[in-house]
């Protein structure tokens, strides 16, 4: 006889309202005033009414001096240059392909902007127009830098270090932008034997840790050999780590990510998005993240 599994509702536990010093945080809905001050100046997601300053987006206020923003909650990216980015070919041009990148328009790789195989420095001819396809095709993932913001929102990508180009085998998740936390790097090689691309722009690449970095190859040659079965259990679970901090809305960085994985580790990985237990895990890593920042 087939075993059944039965899950009876029980009262949540309200999560501990102790939060880190200093992080309260000025929310505010559209059409709220911030404040009837004249003395300061109106940011994105603000617009002035009858003398106030009103946000029109859902969000936390941040102050710069005089300077008055609403960074809001759930939205596209809005690309700013240095970020690292996770994409999509979407489409091949002249001299350029084009990417999604979770922002309102589509990126853009120019030809130029990019490392050629074997990583050589030359001015692109004709030919390497015509093997634009050979490089990159549509539905390849990349990791890449944004070189520019336009001044319609559209972002310039470049590609031409040897850590960034073509992705090979791995899992993509997609979250709001919004709970990527900056940092200085974004590329992290994780003690459970897996390693992270956390995009500014909310898409987030989970890899095996490569044996050896592939220096020759340009970032153009993918590994297509079969992944162990070890490494994709590890993969598994920390995309379903990724997703249970996603939706208890904590910020996603190394050190989260790996408390959240070790918090797992006595749950099978189909049981961490079950909602019990993606609480219990999330509240455990919320309390070892306070603790270390004291």
């Amino acid at each position: 006889m087939a075993a059944i599994e039965v899950r009876l509702p029980v009262a949540r536990k309200l999560a501990g309202q102790s939060q880190a010093r200093g992080s309260d945080k000025h929310l505010v809905a559209p059409g709220d005033t911030i404040t009837t001050d004249t003395g300061y100046m109106r940011g994105h997601g603000t617009y002035m009414g009858d003398e106030k300053l009103i946000a029109s987006v859902a969000g936390a206020v941040e102050r710069v001096n005089k300077l008055i923003c609403v960074k809001a909650l759930k939205t596209r990216y809005n690309g700013e240059v240095g970020d690292i980015v996770v994409g999509r070919i979407t489409e091949v041009q002249q001299k350029r392909w084009k990417v999604e990148t979770n922002a309102r328009l589509d990126s853009v790789l120019l030809l130029s902007s990019m490392n050629l195989p074997g990583g050589e420095l030359r001015r692109r001819s004709a030919e390497d127009e015509l093997a634009m396809r050979d490089y990159l095709q549509e539905g390849d993932l990349i990791s890449a830098e944004v070189q520019a913001v336009f001044s319609d929102g559209a972002v310039s990508l470049h590609t031409r270090s040897l850590k960034y180009g073509k992705l090979g085998q791995g899992v993509l998740v997609q979250v709001s932008p919004s709970l990527v936390k900056r940092q200085k790097t974004h590329f992290h090689d994780l003690p459970c034997g897996a390693s992270v691309i956390l995009g500014n722009n909310g898409f987030i690449w989970i890899y095996p840790t490569p044996e050896q970095k592939d220096e020759e190859a340009g970032g153009f040659v993918t590994n297509l050999e079969p992944v162990p079965l070890h490494d994709r259990e590890v993969i598994s679970r920390l995309r379903n780590c990724i997703l249970a901090l996603v939706a208890q809305k904590l910020m996603l960085y190394d050190t989260s990510i790996v408390y959240c994985y070790e918090a797992s580790l006595p749950h099978q990985i189909k049981d961490i998005l079950k909602p019990e237990v993606m609480q219990e895990i999330v509240l455990e890593t919320r309390q070892r993240l306070l603790e270390l920042e004291g």
